[in-house]
């Protein structure tokens, strides 16, 4: 089976490229190496240098390769960037997802997982959340994101699209080959430890003023490995979860200050925090509730202990202080 996945230069969309390498499946790697890293892409992938905001290219991919599915990572992803330019995230998580899709109608591939996210809900009303959680996006980025999770729905209705979305919560660790490498780093674990190696003088946290136990923002941390599985799992069951939505979550949160004690904890190393205000747009609390993807899949995580997320990533840094040399 020939599985397109676009993003696959980036953090997540590189690795599950290597776990759907080691499960027997070929892929095709669509990246314009904007933000992601030639060197991440796994070797035995087909990699294409190619941007979703040019159709000419996407079409060039898709007429040069049989592609039964798309799992489809590509886009912007921070919250912050998102409240100071969201024309970058419409175009690129909205108006370049429809190209693809366009795209992949033109060539009758109708196979298309989604890399979404709990940025769709917004402020919690209830923890855990479930999927049943109204979606009620604070920032432009959880816009962005929802609007293309309505527009798979309407290709579902009008064109025959099979589709599921993936609302991931924080995606985090490494496997041995392949970490978070990004030229511009905003988050928190790979913060914590680019201060432990001395690579920036201290780790910023925002917000000790949230209502949560110690006034930080508490997140649910999910091990990328897990991430990859989930992906697999829903490929492998894509036309019996047509149109379905899930949480990929550990139903367990960690506040900002409990991920930079366990950093201090697995490196042995001192690390210098400074305490900031609030970024407009961070949730305080996104725990999330997984039942729905074990009850339907038997998915739970595996790797997804703090400690575990963290060793890992800090495992990877140690032997590639640099991060990929591209």
């Amino acid at each position: 089976m020939n599985i397109l996945v676009t993003g696959g230069a980036g953090y997540i969309g590189s690795i599950c490229s290597e776990i759907l390498l080691q499960r027997g499946y070929n892929i095709i790697v669509l990246d314009n190496l904007q933000e992601g890293h030639r060197a991440a892409v796994p070797p035995a992938a087909v990699f294409c240098v190619a941007d979703l905001s040019e159709p000419t290219q996407i079409e060039k991919v898709f007429s040069s390769h049989k592609i039964d599915a798309v799992m489809h990572f590509a886009g912007e992803a921070l919250v912050g960037k998102s409240m100071l330019v969201p024309s970058t995230y419409y175009v690129a998580n909205v108006a370049c997802g429809i190209n693809l899709l366009d795209a992949m109608i033109r060539h009758g591939v109708n196979k298309i997982i989604l890399s979404s996210t709990s940025a769709t809900y917004g402020e919690t009303k209830s923890v855990p959340i479930t999927e049943e959680h109204p979606a009620i996006p604070i920032n432009p980025y959880g816009k962005s994101k929802l609007t293309f999770e309505q527009i798979l729905a309407d290709y579902r209705a009008y064109a025959g699209m099979k589709y599921v979305a993936l609302r991931y919560f924080n995606v985090a660790g490494a496997s041995a080959e392949r970490g978070e490498s990004r030229r511009d780093e905003t988050h928190l674990i790979p913060k914590a430890l680019d201060t432990a190696l001395g690579k920036i003088s201290r780790m910023e946290i925002y917000g000790t003023d949230y209502p949560t136990p110690d006034g930080s923002c508490v997140r649910d941390y999910v091990h990328v490995l897990d991430i990859a599985d989930s992906h697999i799992r829903v490929l492998e069951e894509i036309d019996r979860l047509d149109g379905e939505v899930f949480n990929v979550a550990t139903s367990s949160g960690y506040s900002n200050l409990e991920v930079f004690r366990t950093a201090e904890r697995v490196t042995g190393r001192s690390i210098p925090v400074q305490l900031c205000a609030r970024r407009p747009g961070d949730p305080a609390t996104l725990v999330a509730s997984s039942e729905k993807l074990k009850r339907v899949l038997g998915w739970e995580a595996a790797h997804s202990s703090l400690e575990e997320i963290v060793k890992s990533a800090w495992d990877w840094r140690l032997r590639f202080p640099k991060g990929y040399p591209d």
